[in-house]
């Protein structure tokens, strides 16, 4: 909740949402306070940059050491902001802390300047490509994952020789502010800076003179920052929301598949963008694999001093739960499992549906709750069809014991990653980019690609020596052009 006092002051209070009692209370940034972040920061990024690689990997090192020697204090803060259990909260920690140590430990090899061959008819070129900062890049988080998502672009933007201003979600504060001060432990140089506030505080750093922006959030809002951006021709890398598909063949693993389902369709309370939301299932073992899930989801506690899974961040998002089990039922699907009485204000019990009709918003709109659809299909190519047949495309699954049509099956689905016989597997491989396509946003963290994201490229060619072909003149010579004309066909002619 923001207040705004007397003297014109904002103030941004945040709540449980497991009890709803007040935490703490952070200033609300004003445009200048963000134009002078960013204005320092840009001072603190010549100063990074200058440090190069191995001067960069001791400073990153240091501070991934320092939040990991408090990692309980971090794992505390999330849990409260968010409501999700502290298990859950030390495990996102850790998944981050390796991505980190990726970014801090890869960033020269994957970035130093190196030769590249310039061509036989260039033999005189001296071609080498490098990658450098862009400067300060701006970070715009969610609420869901506070430290793992937005660190995902702070990390290897970092690494990448870049300083960093980040404006955490209204929901999750706390955490920003607890990583900056680790951050002020490893390192004296407003590097990484945090700037907290509502929506109005993300759009002036949109427009505060970053040199790019990283993005996560909705669909919707996404458009709105790449609408910002347009204005300066600021780079943006978005990820946004998603509609996940798994795909079960019939020969699959059905208790891995279910165990898998009920934890990408139902952890962190189903507010995970990459997460589980529809699935689609050979008709012959449809009934067998439902009654696995429904088995599971019937074991998850959601009350008490240890529940599975915590009530929803956004108060509203139970809302939109609700709206879309209702849009589901009324057009003929089924609850199998759950249902609207298991809508209880942000406590949202898991809800299994089947047979819903593919129009429906539970099908074809993010639900970002504990619920799932489960479809059965005639075969795997109709299973292809319907899983690409949203605005979505940021991750999937197929769970098959054939490794090949595994393989075969990936390939087909529209999405920026896929995992086989698993969900949620590539999201502690430090080598792996993620990121989406169509609604889903577009550019990658993580990895070398995530790296490159956050520079840019320059190409150098250094002349070693005399061209036999003196082609780069106004003045020449009949010659070189009678030569240019036979080494043409010779060269390209075959095709080949």
């Amino acid at each position: 909740m923001t207040l705004v006092h007397d003297d014109g002051t904002a103030v941004l209070t945040t709540s449980d949402p497991r009890d709803g009692s007040p935490i703490a209370s952070y200033p609300v940034a004003t445009a200048d306070d963000v134009r002078r972040a960013v204005e320092s920061a840009r001072d603190a990024a010549a100063w990074w940059a200058a440090q190069g690689f191995d001067g960069r990997r001791r400073v990153l090192l240091a501070f991934k050491g320092a939040v990991a020697r408090d990692a309980k204090s971090l794992a505390a803060t999330i849990a409260r902001e968010t409501g999700k259990p502290e298990g859950d909260a030390l495990l996102e920690v850790m998944l981050t802390l390796g991505h980190l140590d990726w970014a801090a430990k890869n960033a020269e090899r994957v970035l130093k300047r190196r030769k590249v061959k310039a061509g036989l008819v260039n033999y005189n070129q001296h071609a080498t490509l490098g990658y450098e900062p862009h400067g300060v890049v701006g970070v715009i988080g969610p609420w869901n994952y506070p430290f793992y998502t937005p660190m995902g672009s702070i990390s290897y933007a970092l690494a990448a020789g870049n300083a960093v201003v980040f404006k955490p979600s209204e929901l999750t504060p706390g955490t920003a502010v607890w990583v900056a001060d680790k951050w002020r432990e490893a390192c004296d140089r407003p590097v990484l800076q945090v700037v907290t506030g509502d929506r109005g505080t993300g759009a002036d750093l949109v427009r505060a003179g970053v040199d790019k922006v990283a993005f996560t959030g909705s669909t919707a809002s996404a458009k709105k920052v790449m609408a910002a951006c347009a204005e300066t021709l600021t780079p943006l890398v978005a990820e946004c929301g998603g509609k996940d598909a798994l795909i079960v063949a019939a020969d699959a693993d059905l208790d891995a598949a279910a165990d898998f389902i009920a934890f990408g369709a139902m952890g962190n309370a189903g507010q995970t963008c990459v997460g589980v939301e529809r699935v689609y299932v050979e008709q012959a073992v449809r009934d067998a694999l439902v009654d696995r899930v429904v088995e599971r989801a019937g074991r998850i506690v959601v009350g008490g001093d240890a529940p599975t899974y915590g009530p929803m961040t956004l108060a509203a998002q139970s809302d939109v739960v609700a709206a879309h089990v209702d849009d589901a039922l009324s057009r003929g699907g089924r609850v199998a499992f759950g249902g609207p009485g298991s809508i209880d204000g942000r406590t949202v019990s898991p809800i299994v549906l089947v047979d819903v009709p593919e129009d429906s918003d539970a099908v074809q709109r993010e639900t970002f709750g504990p619920t799932v659809v489960i479809n059965a299909v005639a075969d795997l190519d109709e299973a292809i069809a319907r899983a690409n047949a949203t605005d979505y495309g940021l991750g999937a699954a197929v769970f098959t014991t054939d490794a090949k049509k595994g393989e075969r099956l990936a390939a087909r689905l529209r999405a920026g990653v896929v995992t086989i016989n698993s969900v949620l597997g590539f999201a502690a491989v430090g080598a792996l980019p993620f990121g989406g396509v169509k609604g889903s946003g577009f550019g990658r963290i993580h990895g070398a690609d995530g790296l490159r994201e956050f520079s840019v490229p320059k190409s150098i060619a250094r002349q070693t020596r005399t061209a036999a072909l003196n082609l780069l003149t106004l003045e020449r010579s009949p010659r070189d052009m009678h030569l240019v004309e036979r080494m043409i066909p010779m060269l390209h002619g075959k095709g080949r």
